[in-house]
Formats: structure tokens, sequence, C-alpha cells
């Protein structure tokens, strides 16, 4: 299933027993040098702001408190085929003051570098059922984000005792630790 911008679909409901799922999320970067892009995860609860401080998972702090969410590691240069990084969540797990998993890309050093998403190609978001690897949903950012250093990518939420997934693809002019402020991170 392909979603586009805004578009949103159920994960559970349609699955029964889905449990373990792998948020994987890739891109090309352009010949313009070397690009370092990086994955964070915030945990929101009902307000859309972070639980805790604890409630980001990126590459320094790849678990959250309650052990449902993983990060798999910093992907510093994104060559190659297939997902650059990954996230593993156990929804069972997930703390009930979680109300919102969101993920966000950012360009490490972006304005230093002149760096921005649209030197960044073929980017995408999908959810994949851990258990048989099946591509339960995807994607793909196919907007022009040449403004954007950091882009709120997708969601999985609860709604009526169900998980789901929002395709967001919004851009910002925000680096890592605007993200930060606007979350509520301290």
């Amino acid at each position: 299933m392909s979603l586009a911008k805004g578009g949103k679909i159920d994960l559970t409901k349609g699955n029964p027993g889905l449990d373990n799922i792998l948020v994987g999320l890739g891109w090309d970067v352009s010949s313009l040098g070397e690009f370092d892009l990086d994955t964070e995860v915030f945990l929101l609860d009902a307000s859309k702001k972070v639980v805790s401080s604890k409630h980001v998972v990126f590459y320094n702090q790849q678990i959250s408190p309650d052990g449902a969410v993983k990060h798999h590691g910093d992907n510093r240069t994104g060559v190659g085929q297939g997902d650059d990084e990954t996230i593993s969540i156990k929804l069972s797990k997930v703390s009930p003051e979680v109300e919102r998993i969101l993920f966000t890309a950012t360009i490490h050093e972006a304005n230093t570098r002149r760096q921005n998403f649209g030197q960044v190609m073929n980017a995408y978001i999908r959810v994949l059922d851990e258990a048989n690897g099946q591509e339960l949903v995807r994607f793909d950012l196919s907007e022009d984000y040449s403004t954007s250093i950091s882009l709120v990518v997708g969601e999985v939420y609860r709604h009526n005792g169900e998980w789901k997934f929002g395709a967001l693809g919004n851009g910002s002019t925000q680096d890592l630790s605007g993200l930060f402020a606007q979350y509520g991170v301290l």
C-alpha cells in the first residue's frame, strides 16, 4: 500500500496479532558532496510533546525508556540500496502515555554545509511486519524540499485502541535543536 502526503492507514485492525513493526527510512544523495542524514523518533503524549527528554530515540539514545522503540544505528552516507536507517517497535510494549511515535529526518550540519532536502532523492518511509518482512505501507517523499533541512516524515499513532500510520512529509528550516524545542525536549 502506497500513501500520498496526508494519507492514513490502519496497521493493526487489518492485521490481527501485529505487534512487531520495523520502520525503514531510505534516501539517495546527490553527487554534491557528503551528506549525513539522521532519523529521530519522538514519543509524544496527548499534547504532542515528548513524555520526557528520554523519549527521543536517535543515534545518541537508541532505545526508549520502555524498551519498545529501538534505533538500529546511524548510516552516515546513504550509500547502497534499501533502508538507510531502521527502527523496531514492539507496539504492545509502548508506554500508555505515548499517543504518537513521530519520525523525523535531519541533515547533520546542514547550514554549515549548505545542504537541504532538495539535494536528497528517492526519500521514503515504510512500515513492515517485522515477523515476516511484509511491507504494510510506504510513503515516497516526492515534494520539492529545497528550503528544508529537516522533515517530519510520518507517524505511528493510537486511535480507538488500534495503531495507525500517517504520511506527513512536512519540511522545515529547523535543525535538530529546533525540533527538540518544538516537541518539548529539555
